[in-house]
């Protein structure tokens, strides 16, 4: 396709772009051996796009999802990909409100499932041709997000009958094509099934496991609107809790990614915008002194970008993503990127970590045409996840735009 014009590019240079087979509704993303895989937002499935030529990026495979299903976030290493089914909550609760505010568990219990809910492997050895390997099902909603960098396990948001929300679980891969929860961990007051209230107020707060990272043997797993917990994994079948840090209010919640930095005992919190036009408040990118463990300490915010009046361009401003160092990719404990929605991508250099300043800014051009079927519907930039290649070349996803590809050109 056609490359686009950025409203905004500095430290990078546009490489390419595709709509994904017609399909320009994207979530999260995974490279592997030269082909990215895009779980949909709206679409029903995943895509895999060839880029070996990452100017001419080609959309080579759909694999449609089944009947009122979510695929929109998939995992993918050692020739394996995990794709996550859960209930579409967007045809389901039909606007962000509603899908933000309150225990979503709670909300639609004894509903008869007429969707699939679980974990889908599938083997990639052929990366534009993925073939089923097994299915670990969820008597539930389903999964919401995984981290799996490769190895015997991989981890696991689940929202399964009984509980509140999506809590953590951990998946043995030892055998791909018998997958097996063996751990679990939620916050108190999750298990309504055994008699746990919420000390939430459960109509209003989403106290729910976004996803966790793993470093050696700590999951730091985030929770939505209740916050940040550093799980001690050492006993995959038992995690335990290190400690737990909650910092909603007085801001706004959404807490979605934290990226440890091991070797310099940082921790980076990414808090998500899930309102337009900042109607849930500014969120921010945190960073946490971690040198102990059980006593985190945030000691600076990212700067927010200031170029355009993002706070009333439609839509979302804020963060969403941050690149998350997977093996095989750019990695650094100095430049971190960011998905900041209408704002773009962002970089930003933490080498002085009370002092992170902005290296690069890269907004791609606006989608051409609206598929988000939700209210208030319009043709802005949102840019929803990123993946770093080891050469500083982005591949970023957007709820409409399709897939960008751009050039850090700052390493």
């Amino acid at each position: 396709m056609a490359l686009r014009q950025p409203e905004l590019s500095v430290g990078f240079r546009p490489v390419g772009h595709s709509d994904q087979g017609g399909r320009p509704d994207g979530m999260q993303l995974q490279y592997w051996r030269e082909h990215v895989y895009v779980g949909h937002v709206f679409s029903g499935g995943f895509s895999v796009i060839d880029v070996r030529d990452p100017g001419d990026p080609r959309a080579v495979h759909f694999e449609a999802a089944p009947a009122n299903t979510w695929n929109l976030h998939l995992q993918a290493a050692d020739d394996l990909l995990l794709v996550i089914h859960a209930r579409d909550l967007w045809k389901t609760l039909s606007t962000e409100s509603n899908y933000y505010a309150g225990s979503v568990g709670t909300r639609l219990r004894d509903q008869d499932q007429d969707w699939s809910a679980g974990v889908a492997v599938y083997d990639i050895s052929a990366p534009a041709a993925p073939r089923p390997v097994s299915f670990l099902p969820v008597d539930g909603i389903g999964v919401h997000r995984l981290w799996y960098p490769g190895g015997r396990y991989a981890y696991a948001s689940v929202l399964a009958n009984g509980f509140s929300d999506y809590i953590f679980r951990v998946i043995d891969l030892q055998d791909p094509a018998r997958p097996a929860f063996i751990g679990e961990y939620w916050l108190p007051g999750m298990n309504t099934a055994a008699g746990e209230v919420p000390a939430w107020d459960a109509g209003k707060w989403r106290y729910a496991l976004h996803h966790a990272i793993i470093d050696g043997d700590t999951a730091y797993s985030s929770w939505r609107d209740g916050g940040l917990a550093l799980l001690d994994i050492t006993d995959r079948t038992a995690p335990r809790q290190i400690v737990y840090r909650n910092w909603s209010p007085p801001f706004g919640g959404g807490t979605h990614t934290s990226l440890p930095l091991p070797s310099r005992n940082l921790l980076i919190v990414a808090d998500e915008a899930t309102a337009d036009e900042l109607q849930d408040g500014l969120k921010h990118v945190w960073v946490f002194d971690i040198r102990e463990p059980a006593n985190p300490v945030s000691i600076a915010t990212f700067p927010t970008p200031r170029e355009d009046a993002y706070e009333s361009k439609g839509r979302h401003f804020g963060p969403h993503n941050l690149h998350e160092n997977r093996p095989g990719s750019f990695v650094s404990e100095n430049i971190i990127f960011a998905t900041y929605q209408n704002a773009g991508l962002r970089v930003f250099d933490i080498t002085r970590p009370f002092e992170p300043r902005q290296i690069g800014a890269y907004v791609p051009a606006p989608p051409e045409r609206v598929i988000d079927p939700r209210p208030g519907g319009k043709a802005v930039i949102q840019t929803a996840d990123v993946y770093v290649r080891g050469d500083g070349v982005c591949f970023t996803t957007d709820y409409n735009g399709g897939l960008d590809i751009a050039q850090y050109t700052g390493l």
